[in-house]
């Protein structure tokens, strides 16, 4: 017997199996399970008797499974599900209202907003069938390569994103810009505060007492490897987002703040003998775009914009081709990455630059695999909606099926748990892809049925 079928004999001999299948069953399937063990007990604070209690001591191993609550799918695609799913309800309801946001949200004043990174040398492109990059001449670099391309690149063409000429390519400005883009990110708000402050005539530290404006963005990676954010930008009273802005603050206002701010964001990297000096700027190619609460009008919608971001929160860098989603930990492990000759070079460039004393702070070889990028997927200003840890509490709640008394003071609840391992064994491994896609299937199949009845339920 191999070890796989041996471990899967060992499993369904357990006597506490049909339990084991209930816990990989209650969380979905996940694909890298964290146990704890300990214990959980609620008292009535005056008398002492015991209201609940429970106890990983009659469970399989003497222990509890839960959710590893990975995004990204490459890693456990049962929890990068669920992360997906909250995400475009955290979204969602900063455009619609729900999750404690009014739904007044909708006449707020709210842009879809793309800040690309700037261009770090010429790269393959996809262009819907138009050639790359057609030029009349045959035009060449120092290093004697074409600096045009005459094909027609399709979305799987492996040369998609790659440079044109290697040599030419600005890999320290690509990878300096990674590392900077929070700050970068950061000095873009801070400049939509001031030019919003600026037209409505107000102290920029009095600002807060007319309007606040909240974000919500998610990062991506383009196939040339570089980060360009996509963000909601929303105009609210000062008091939230219950409370309408000044009729001065408007949409066309905020799309003029968004376009100055993009224009004026800058962040400059400290001299060094090893690159010189390091001016990074937002790219050029800047979309701003009006959100509309209904389909049938012009631009994105509530539910479009949250759909999309959703999508791409759950990306690791190793689907988008643009790094790894495990640290490297030496430059062996950088020659051995599966990985694209361009993003392998991005890769070796943090290495490199993460070992000059100038630069130690932005410790750019623990980030190597994201190619220098350390900020989050997605962030978000504090008022924007609600938040991921809310979002958990009220699934657990729901499937509680009644509130936690922890709330009651006249409860008294101690808990002990600590950590007792992580992972699957291999027969395990099988059991829980098997009950995650079962899950998967059930769910398909529970959508399509919604979808019929939607639209053929006044027929039936």
């Amino acid at each position: 017997m191999s070890d796989v079928d041996r471990d899967i004999s060992r499993l369904v001999k357990d006597p506490l199996f049909a339990r084991w299948k209930e816990q990989i069953k209650a969380i979905g399937g996940c694909a890298h399970p964290v146990y704890l063990s300990g214990s959980t007990v609620t008292s009535d604070a005056v008398t002492g008797e015991v209201i609940s209690s429970y106890s990983t001591a009659g469970e399989p191993g003497e222990r509890l499974a839960v959710r590893c609550r990975n995004r990204r799918a490459s890693v456990c695609e049962p929890c990068a599900y669920l992360h997906a799913g909250d995400t475009f309800q955290l979204i969602r309801a900063g455009l619609s209202g729900g999750k404690n946001v009014p739904a007044t949200v909708r006449g707020q004043p709210r842009l879809f907003v793309t800040l690309t990174a700037p261009s770090f040398g010429p790269v393959h492109r996809v262009r819907d069938g138009e050639y790359c990059r057609p030029r009349r001449d045959d035009p060449r670099c120092e290093h004697g390569r074409r600096l045009g391309c005459g094909l027609v690149h399709t979305e799987g063409d492996p040369l998609a994103g790659l440079p044109l000429c290697p040599d030419c390519y600005d890999y320290v400005g690509h990878v300096l810009w990674h590392a900077h883009a929070g700050r970068l990110w950061d000095r873009f708000t801070t400049a939509v505060r001031r030019h919003l402050a600026s037209a409505g005539g107000v102290a920029r530290s009095k600002l807060r007492d007319h309007l606040v404006v909240s974000f919500a963005k998610v990062a991506e990676y383009q196939k040339r490897a570089a980060i360009h954010f996509h963000a909601v930008v929303r105009l609210d009273g000062p008091a939230g987002p219950g409370t309408p802005s000044p009729d001065w603050a408007t949409a066309e206002l905020l799309a003029a703040a968004v376009h100055a701010a993009a224009a004026a964001a800058n962040v400059r990297v400290p001299e060094s003998d090893a690159y010189g000096t390091e001016l990074l700027l937002f790219g050029g190619q800047l979309a701003v775009r009006p959100i509309w609460s209904f389909a049938d009008d012009e631009g994105p919608t509530d539910e479009a914009v949250a759909a999309y971001v959703a999508k791409y929160v759950s990306k690791g860098t190793a689907e988008t081709g643009a790094g790894l989603d495990y640290r490297v930990t030496t430059l062996d492990d950088i020659h051995a990455a599966v990985v694209t000759h361009h993003v392998r070079a991005l890769m070796g460039t943090c290495w490199r630059l993460g070992g000059l004393p100038e630069l130690e702070h932005l410790r750019l070889r623990s980030w190597a695999h994201s190619l220098g990028y350390r900020g989050h997927i997605l962030t978000k200003s504090r008022r924007y909606s609600t938040t991921y840890g809310a979002l958990r509490e009220e699934r657990a709640e729901y499937q509680r099926g009644t509130p936690e008394p922890t709330g009651n003071p006249a409860v008294i609840t101690e808990s002990n748990w600590r950590y007792a391992g992580s992972g699957h064994t291999p027969g395990a491994a099988l059991f829980a892809a098997g009950i995650a896609e079962d899950i998967a299937i059930n769910r398909q199949l529970a959508r399509e049925a919604r979808e019929d009845e939607e639209q053929w339920g006044e027929w039936s």
